[in-house]
Protein backbone atom coordinates (compact mmCIF):
# COMPACT_ATOMS: atom_id res chain seq x y z
CA UNK A 1 0.00 0.00 0.00
CA UNK A 2 1.37 3.21 -0.81
CA UNK A 3 1.53 6.33 1.62
CA UNK A 4 1.49 10.19 1.31
CA UNK A 5 5.74 10.00 0.95
CA UNK A 6 5.40 8.00 -1.88
CA UNK A 7 3.21 9.69 -4.29
CA UNK A 8 4.69 13.08 -5.65
CA UNK A 9 2.24 14.07 -8.40
CA UNK A 10 -1.39 13.25 -9.33
CA UNK A 11 -2.68 12.15 -12.52
CA UNK A 12 -5.40 14.25 -14.27
CA UNK A 13 -7.66 11.56 -15.36
CA UNK A 14 -10.37 13.57 -17.21
CA UNK A 15 -8.04 14.11 -20.10
CA UNK A 16 -7.96 11.27 -21.51
CA UNK A 17 -6.65 10.53 -25.33
CA UNK A 18 -8.02 13.23 -27.30
CA UNK A 19 -5.59 12.38 -30.30
CA UNK A 20 -4.84 15.74 -32.68
CA UNK A 21 -8.24 17.94 -31.04
CA UNK A 22 -5.68 19.13 -28.83
CA UNK A 23 -4.38 21.41 -31.13
CA UNK A 24 -8.35 22.84 -31.78
CA UNK A 25 -9.19 22.66 -28.34
CA UNK A 26 -6.11 24.28 -27.32
CA UNK A 27 -6.67 27.13 -29.68
CA UNK A 28 -10.01 27.61 -28.49
CA UNK A 29 -9.11 27.87 -24.63
CA UNK A 30 -6.48 30.32 -25.47
CA UNK A 31 -8.63 32.62 -27.19
CA UNK A 32 -11.09 31.84 -24.01
CA UNK A 33 -8.58 32.87 -21.84
CA UNK A 34 -7.30 35.64 -23.95
CA UNK A 35 -11.02 37.04 -24.31
CA UNK A 36 -11.43 36.78 -20.79
CA UNK A 37 -8.29 39.03 -18.87
CA UNK A 38 -8.98 41.71 -22.47
CA UNK A 39 -12.83 41.67 -21.53
CA UNK A 40 -11.95 42.00 -17.45
CA UNK A 41 -9.10 44.03 -17.86
CA UNK A 42 -10.82 46.69 -20.10
CA UNK A 43 -13.06 47.58 -17.49
CA UNK A 44 -10.40 47.50 -14.81
CA UNK A 45 -8.49 50.70 -16.61
CA UNK A 46 -12.10 51.92 -17.76
CA UNK A 47 -13.00 52.41 -13.70
CA UNK A 48 -9.14 53.54 -13.04
CA UNK A 49 -9.51 56.21 -15.71
CA UNK A 50 -12.70 57.50 -15.53
CA UNK A 51 -12.58 59.76 -12.19
CA UNK A 52 -16.70 59.50 -12.37
CA UNK A 53 -16.55 55.71 -11.69
CA UNK A 54 -14.63 56.19 -8.32
CA UNK A 55 -17.70 55.00 -6.83
CA UNK A 56 -18.14 52.50 -3.86
CA UNK A 57 -20.11 50.43 -6.31
CA UNK A 58 -17.57 50.44 -9.13
CA UNK A 59 -14.85 49.82 -6.92
CA UNK A 60 -16.15 46.81 -5.53
CA UNK A 61 -16.56 45.78 -8.80
CA UNK A 62 -13.55 46.10 -10.01
CA UNK A 63 -12.50 43.83 -6.97
CA UNK A 64 -14.81 41.27 -9.10
CA UNK A 65 -13.45 42.05 -11.91
CA UNK A 66 -9.54 41.17 -10.78
CA UNK A 67 -11.10 38.24 -9.27
CA UNK A 68 -12.22 37.05 -12.57
CA UNK A 69 -9.04 37.34 -13.95
CA UNK A 70 -7.21 35.58 -11.00
CA UNK A 71 -10.03 32.55 -10.87
CA UNK A 72 -9.52 31.76 -14.47
CA UNK A 73 -5.47 32.01 -14.62
CA UNK A 74 -6.13 29.13 -12.18
CA UNK A 75 -7.18 27.11 -14.32
CA UNK A 76 -6.64 27.86 -17.66
CA UNK A 77 -2.42 27.75 -17.64
CA UNK A 78 -2.21 24.33 -16.20
CA UNK A 79 -5.58 23.20 -18.66
CA UNK A 80 -3.44 24.65 -21.77
CA UNK A 81 -0.22 23.36 -20.71
CA UNK A 82 -2.16 19.63 -20.12
CA UNK A 83 -3.23 19.78 -23.85
CA UNK A 84 0.25 18.68 -25.31
CA UNK A 85 0.79 15.96 -22.52
CA UNK A 86 0.98 12.44 -22.76
CA UNK A 87 0.29 11.82 -19.02
CA UNK A 88 -1.36 14.68 -17.44
CA UNK A 89 0.45 14.66 -14.19
CA UNK A 90 0.56 17.94 -12.23
CA UNK A 91 2.94 17.84 -8.87
CA UNK A 92 1.07 17.80 -5.11
CA UNK A 93 2.41 21.73 -4.22
CA UNK A 94 1.00 22.86 -8.07
CA UNK A 95 -1.83 20.72 -7.27
CA UNK A 96 -2.52 22.16 -3.41
CA UNK A 97 -1.42 25.96 -5.23
CA UNK A 98 -4.64 25.44 -7.80
CA UNK A 99 -6.96 23.85 -5.32
CA UNK A 100 -6.60 27.09 -2.92
CA UNK A 101 -6.69 29.57 -5.36
CA UNK A 102 -9.64 28.25 -7.08
CA UNK A 103 -11.70 28.09 -4.44
CA UNK A 104 -10.14 30.65 -2.43
CA UNK A 105 -11.52 32.59 -5.99
CA UNK A 106 -15.00 31.13 -5.55
CA UNK A 107 -15.31 32.29 -1.61
CA UNK A 108 -14.20 35.90 -2.83
CA UNK A 109 -16.98 35.90 -5.81
CA UNK A 110 -19.73 34.88 -3.40
CA UNK A 111 -18.38 37.19 -0.90
CA UNK A 112 -17.96 40.13 -3.35
CA UNK A 113 -21.64 39.88 -4.47
CA UNK A 114 -22.67 39.63 -0.42
CA UNK A 115 -20.64 43.18 -0.78
CA UNK A 116 -22.13 44.86 -3.57
CA UNK A 117 -25.82 43.49 -2.14
CA UNK A 118 -25.22 45.61 0.99
CA UNK A 119 -24.01 48.62 -1.30
CA UNK A 120 -27.35 48.39 -3.22
CA UNK A 121 -29.42 48.28 -0.27
CA UNK A 122 -27.81 51.17 1.31
CA UNK A 123 -27.91 52.88 -1.86
CA UNK A 124 -31.55 52.85 -2.14
CA UNK A 125 -32.77 52.29 1.33
CA UNK A 126 -30.94 55.24 2.42
CA UNK A 127 -29.50 57.47 -0.37
CA UNK A 128 -29.11 60.29 1.75
CA UNK A 129 -26.93 58.26 4.34
CA UNK A 130 -24.77 56.51 1.20
CA UNK A 131 -21.81 58.85 1.41
CA UNK A 132 -21.17 58.60 4.79
CA UNK A 133 -21.86 54.73 5.30
CA UNK A 134 -19.97 53.48 2.06
CA UNK A 135 -16.70 55.97 1.54
CA UNK A 136 -14.05 54.87 -0.23
CA UNK A 137 -12.21 53.75 3.26
CA UNK A 138 -14.88 51.91 4.02
CA UNK A 139 -15.45 49.81 1.09
CA UNK A 140 -10.86 49.07 0.85
CA UNK A 141 -11.27 47.60 4.26
CA UNK A 142 -14.57 45.89 3.04
CA UNK A 143 -12.73 44.44 -0.14
CA UNK A 144 -9.67 43.51 2.37
CA UNK A 145 -11.76 41.47 4.58
CA UNK A 146 -13.15 39.83 1.95
CA UNK A 147 -10.32 38.32 0.56
CA UNK A 148 -8.84 37.80 4.45
CA UNK A 149 -12.26 35.56 4.90
CA UNK A 150 -11.69 33.77 1.76
CA UNK A 151 -8.07 33.14 2.01
CA UNK A 152 -9.10 31.49 5.89
CA UNK A 153 -12.10 30.01 4.26
CA UNK A 154 -10.29 27.64 2.50
CA UNK A 155 -7.58 27.56 4.76
CA UNK A 156 -9.27 25.73 7.18
CA UNK A 157 -10.24 22.54 5.67
CA UNK A 158 -7.65 22.37 3.46
CA UNK A 159 -5.25 22.31 6.55
CA UNK A 160 -7.25 18.23 6.60
CA UNK A 161 -5.92 17.65 3.43
CA UNK A 162 -2.02 18.26 4.30
CA UNK A 163 -2.09 15.67 6.21
CA UNK A 164 -3.68 12.38 4.88
CA UNK A 165 -1.89 9.51 3.91
CA UNK A 166 -2.69 8.81 -0.04
CA UNK A 167 -3.35 5.17 -1.38
CA UNK A 168 -4.05 6.65 -4.94
CA UNK A 169 -3.26 9.55 -7.77
CA UNK A 170 -5.99 9.62 -9.96
CA UNK A 171 -8.00 12.52 -9.94
CA UNK A 172 -10.87 12.12 -12.64
CA UNK A 173 -11.19 15.77 -14.03
CA UNK A 174 -9.41 18.81 -15.61
CA UNK A 175 -7.80 19.86 -12.43
CA UNK A 176 -7.49 19.50 -8.71
CA UNK A 177 -10.42 18.88 -6.82
CA UNK A 178 -10.52 19.46 -2.99
CA UNK A 179 -12.81 16.02 -2.51
CA UNK A 180 -11.55 13.82 -4.60
CA UNK A 181 -8.12 14.41 -3.36
CA UNK A 182 -9.93 13.57 0.31
CA UNK A 183 -10.97 9.94 -1.49
CA UNK A 184 -8.02 9.32 -2.20
CA UNK A 185 -6.69 8.60 1.18
CA UNK A 186 -6.07 5.57 2.45
CA UNK A 187 -8.06 6.13 5.67
CA UNK A 188 -10.79 9.09 5.69
CA UNK A 189 -12.44 10.92 8.43
CA UNK A 190 -15.19 12.68 9.67
CA UNK A 191 -13.37 15.89 9.40
CA UNK A 192 -12.29 15.32 5.83
CA UNK A 193 -15.32 14.36 4.76
CA UNK A 194 -17.20 17.14 5.85
CA UNK A 195 -14.22 19.57 4.90
CA UNK A 196 -15.46 20.97 1.90
CA UNK A 197 -18.56 21.06 2.81
CA UNK A 198 -17.75 23.11 5.76
CA UNK A 199 -15.79 25.71 2.98
CA UNK A 200 -19.71 25.67 1.18
CA UNK A 201 -21.66 26.94 4.41
CA UNK A 202 -18.87 29.17 5.13
CA UNK A 203 -18.16 30.78 1.63
CA UNK A 204 -22.13 30.37 -0.25
CA UNK A 205 -24.17 29.54 2.65
CA UNK A 206 -23.75 32.72 4.89
CA UNK A 207 -22.63 35.09 1.89
CA UNK A 208 -25.62 34.27 0.36
CA UNK A 209 -27.86 34.98 3.86
CA UNK A 210 -26.30 38.34 3.41
CA UNK A 211 -27.69 38.72 -0.18
CA UNK A 212 -31.07 37.57 0.81
CA UNK A 213 -31.45 40.01 3.54
CA UNK A 214 -30.23 42.87 1.48
CA UNK A 215 -32.62 42.05 -1.88
CA UNK A 216 -35.55 41.23 0.44
CA UNK A 217 -35.28 44.68 2.10
CA UNK A 218 -34.64 46.22 -1.42
CA UNK A 219 -37.95 44.62 -2.70
CA UNK A 220 -39.89 45.85 0.50
CA UNK A 221 -38.74 49.67 -0.11
CA UNK A 222 -39.33 49.16 -4.12
CA UNK A 223 -42.99 48.27 -3.83
CA UNK A 224 -43.61 51.54 -1.69
CA UNK A 225 -41.28 54.00 -4.29
CA UNK A 226 -41.72 55.50 -7.63
CA UNK A 227 -41.91 54.34 -10.70
CA UNK A 228 -38.50 55.98 -11.30
CA UNK A 229 -36.63 54.51 -8.86
CA UNK A 230 -38.04 50.98 -9.13
CA UNK A 231 -36.29 51.21 -12.93
CA UNK A 232 -32.42 52.06 -11.19
CA UNK A 233 -33.34 49.66 -8.86
CA UNK A 234 -33.95 46.96 -11.28
CA UNK A 235 -30.97 48.29 -13.28
CA UNK A 236 -28.77 48.38 -11.11
CA UNK A 237 -29.53 45.27 -9.39
CA UNK A 238 -30.24 42.69 -12.57
CA UNK A 239 -26.42 41.57 -13.19
CA UNK A 240 -25.87 40.71 -9.37
CA UNK A 241 -28.88 38.68 -9.55
CA UNK A 242 -28.12 36.94 -12.81
CA UNK A 243 -24.04 36.41 -11.44
CA UNK A 244 -25.47 35.02 -8.35
CA UNK A 245 -28.21 32.67 -10.69
CA UNK A 246 -24.86 31.64 -12.68
CA UNK A 247 -22.37 30.89 -9.94
CA UNK A 248 -25.10 28.50 -7.89
CA UNK A 249 -25.34 26.65 -10.87
CA UNK A 250 -21.87 26.25 -11.19
CA UNK A 251 -21.80 25.02 -8.17
CA UNK A 252 -24.43 22.34 -8.52
CA UNK A 253 -23.17 21.41 -11.10
CA UNK A 254 -19.53 20.69 -9.15
CA UNK A 255 -21.06 19.33 -6.13
CA UNK A 256 -23.10 16.57 -8.49
CA UNK A 257 -19.22 15.54 -10.27
CA UNK A 258 -17.54 15.44 -7.19
CA UNK A 259 -19.27 13.95 -5.03
CA UNK A 260 -22.28 11.84 -6.75
CA UNK A 261 -20.89 11.20 -10.23
CA UNK A 262 -22.99 11.08 -13.36
CA UNK A 263 -21.30 8.57 -15.11
CA UNK A 264 -23.97 8.20 -17.54
CA UNK A 265 -23.32 11.68 -18.76
CA UNK A 266 -20.68 11.53 -21.99
CA UNK A 267 -17.46 12.35 -20.81
CA UNK A 268 -16.84 15.54 -22.74
CA UNK A 269 -20.16 16.89 -21.33
CA UNK A 270 -19.28 15.62 -17.55
CA UNK A 271 -16.12 17.95 -18.49
CA UNK A 272 -17.67 20.86 -19.14
CA UNK A 273 -20.11 20.76 -16.36
CA UNK A 274 -16.85 20.56 -13.77
CA UNK A 275 -15.52 23.67 -15.26
CA UNK A 276 -18.73 25.37 -16.13
CA UNK A 277 -17.86 28.03 -13.04
CA UNK A 278 -14.72 28.90 -14.26
CA UNK A 279 -15.61 28.99 -18.45
CA UNK A 280 -18.96 30.77 -17.78
CA UNK A 281 -18.75 33.44 -14.94
CA UNK A 282 -15.59 34.91 -15.82
CA UNK A 283 -17.24 36.07 -19.19
CA UNK A 284 -20.72 36.78 -17.87
CA UNK A 285 -19.74 39.51 -15.40
CA UNK A 286 -17.90 41.75 -17.38
CA UNK A 287 -20.45 41.21 -20.27
CA UNK A 288 -23.18 41.84 -17.45
CA UNK A 289 -22.34 45.08 -16.03
CA UNK A 290 -20.58 46.40 -19.01
CA UNK A 291 -23.86 46.37 -20.93
CA UNK A 292 -26.33 46.72 -18.32
CA UNK A 293 -24.73 49.58 -15.91
CA UNK A 294 -25.75 52.63 -18.14
CA UNK A 295 -22.55 54.64 -16.36
CA UNK A 296 -19.78 51.86 -17.44
CA UNK A 297 -21.55 51.38 -20.74
CA UNK A 298 -20.76 55.31 -21.74
CA UNK A 299 -17.35 55.28 -20.38
CA UNK A 300 -16.43 52.23 -22.66
CA UNK A 301 -18.00 53.59 -25.30
CA UNK A 302 -15.64 56.80 -24.89
CA UNK A 303 -12.72 54.73 -23.86
CA UNK A 304 -12.49 52.60 -27.12
CA UNK A 305 -14.45 54.95 -29.40
CA UNK A 306 -13.97 58.41 -28.66
CA UNK A 307 -10.43 59.09 -27.71
CA UNK A 308 -8.59 61.79 -29.08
Amino acid sequence: MENSTEIVSFVLGAYGNIGQVKYLYFVIILIWYLSICVANSVLIVVIYVDRRLHEPMYILLCNLFVNEIGGSTSLYPLMLSQMFSDFHEVTLPWCFLQMCFIYTSASVEFCSLAAMAYDRYVSICYPLHYNAIMSTVKVAIIILLIWIYSFINYIIPFSFVMGIELCGNLIDKVFCDHHLVIKLACSVSLHNTVSDLIFAFTSIFVPFCFISVSYLKILSVCLNTSTEKKKKAITTCTPQIVSLSNMFLGCIFHFVDSRIGVTHVPDKLRVLFSVYLLVCQPMITPFMYGLKLPKIKESCKRFLFDRK
